[in-house]
């Protein structure tokens, strides 16, 4: 089994570049930041690295990201994807400054496929199957929203229709019971690296506890597999990480969401 420091090794110098956003509509370089659009007027400010930037620098950086949003007027929300082993002094009070609110931390995690490509018994009457007409992906969507305690809308499903549209690699993996979809998650496999991300993992909370999370998880470790990708990475809340854990994937850092709306 690879290690921690080997896995963030490779998370950082495959991931943290234009790989890390496959359907950004554009993006702009400001000093270290990549500054990335989305369809639907969200922005996302990523980076390998701050460069060394002490306080004072990334005190002027944050501002200048920010006006670059809000000189669009497409752009309704941008989000700060922060990880706790950059070097970044004085991060957290100059977004807090210029208007970000700070999210619930995630784990990044980092594992090898094949670790999670293992067999898991359903319930009785629980099938998975990957979702790519319009119709299952907007009720797939909405019990999502609804899993996560958010209203639904459309906005979710819109965003994963036009990425079915342009074929990027995404796939929509779901779990039905008596006609109805009861989890769902994605599967993202990164071009010219080794990575597949598992991402939007959510189960109906009648469902919970009774293994679809992580036959969801294998099935998506099983195509990752079969497109060649040998390790998987995901941003894991506190209520995912621990299958995670159990299913062989490592804790190797921390990410700090903040997020700025209009």
């Amino acid at each position: 089994m690879i290690d921690a420091a080997h896995l963030l090794a490779a998370y950082d110098e495959q991931l943290r570049t234009d790989a890390e956003t496959p359907s950004a509509v554009s993006a702009t370089r400001l000093g270290p930041l990549r500054l990335v659009t989305f369809a639907g007027g969200s922005g996302f400010v990523t980076y390998r690295d701050l460069g060394g930037a002490d306080a004072d620098a990334i005190r002027r950086l944050v501002p200048e990201a920010l006006a670059h949003y809000r000189a669009d007027p497409g752009i309704e929300r941008v989000k700060w994807k922060a990880r706790g082993h950059d070097h970044a002094p004085g991060l957290h009070e100059a977004l807090l400054a210029n208007g970000f609110v700070a999210g619930e931390p995630e784990s990044i995690m980092v594992g090898e496929a094949r670790l999670l490509a293992v067999d898991v018994a359903l319930p009785a009457g629980v099938t998975l199957r990957r979702v790519t007409g319009e119709a299952d992906v907007r009720a797939m969507s909405a019990m999502v929203d609804e899993a996560f305690g958010d209203p639904v809308s459309d906005g979710m499903a819109n965003a994963l229709l036009r990425r079915l549209a342009r074929a990027d690699g995404m796939e929509l993996w779901a779990a039905e019971a008596d006609g109805r979809f009861v989890g769902a998650g994605r599967l993202e496999p990164v071009p010219g690296t080794a990575f597949a991300g598992i991402w939007g993992g959510a189960i109906r909370a009648d469902w919970r506890g009774r293994g679809i999370y992580r036959a969801l998880t294998a099935a998506r470790a099983r195509s990752a597999l079969a497109l060649g990708k040998t390790l998987i990475n995901s941003d894991s809340t506190e209520d995912s990480r621990p299958i995670l854990e159990r299913s062989g994937l490592l804790t190797v850092s921390t990410i700090a969401p903040y997020t700025w709306q209009r």
